[in-house]
């Protein structure tokens, strides 16, 4: 099977590239997704050498289009949930790793990031950009499917509370000059080469001990992580991530 999430190393800077391995690779988020890039943080974490990673994809166009939509809702008329309460769990667990992990995370944006995608951005430490591909937004207001509950809050760790009751209530998509001038994104690149050149050198500035930027890390989202599992693990028991 072809890998979905492809590790690579320049020195202390890993890069994880999602790739779907579709023509037009939207990196939707489905169980092997989240299974996978779970494991791929597990293996950079266990790794000590690593002092930063980069997030990012091998397709021009998209950085996440968030959750794989046929799939999910595929196995909701088919009544078949526990798929989906495993993906959601993992996914969970993925959020949250990010915001313990030890080294800062980059996520290198190359393209359009909805839904669960922005879920995932949020989770990272810092977002950068390019600004001339892409766009932002949350399409569930459109697409029919709820937010579980914790997610609101970590999305809020990254987007203003004002602007994210804007989107989750229009569905409007937003620039990258827009996300950094909101304070989402915190570097704008030109393009797809500017936007590999920034992220690996602003990653290669970091040289932390990792026990205290975990330490740093967990003290700052310790609310943001409690309160995602607290009111996500009986939302999924409940089957609460669909509206009939």
């Amino acid at each position: 099977m072809t890998a979905l999430i492809h590790l690579t190393l320049d020195g202390k800077v890993a890069t994880l590239t999602m790739n779907d391995g579709q023509a037009v690779s939207k990196n939707a988020h489905n169980l092997a997704f989240a299974t996978e890039l779970l494991a791929k943080l597990e293996e950079v974490e266990a790794n000590k050498n690593i002092k930063s990673l980069i997030i990012t994809s091998d397709d021009g166009k998209n950085w996440s289009q968030g959750i794989d939509v046929p799939w999910f809702l595929g196995l909701i008329q088919k009544q078949d949930f526990e798929p989906l309460q495993t993906f959601l769990r993992t996914m969970d667990q993925v959020y949250s790793k990010l915001m313990s992990f030890p080294v800062p995370v980059i996520a290198a944006i190359n393209g359009h990031t909805f839904g669960n995608g922005c879920v995932l951005a949020a989770a990272c430490d810092f977002r950068i950009m390019r600004k001339d591909r892409g766009y932002v937004c949350f399409p569930e207001i459109d697409l029919g499917i709820p937010f579980l509950p914790g997610l609101v809050d970590v999305i809020l760790k990254a987007f203003p509370h004002k602007t994210f009751n804007q989107m989750i209530l229009t569905g409007k998509k937003y620039t990258a000059e827009e996300m950094q001038a909101l304070g989402v994104i915190e570097f704008l690149a030109d393009d797809q080469e500017s936007l590999q050149t920034q992220a690996s050198s602003f990653a290669k500035e970091f040289n932390k001990k990792r026990p205290i930027f975990s330490d740093h890390k967990k003290k700052l989202n310790e609310k943001i992580v409690n309160t995602m599992l607290e009111k996500n693990l009986p939302a999924i028991e409940n089957k609460a991530f669909f509206l009939q």
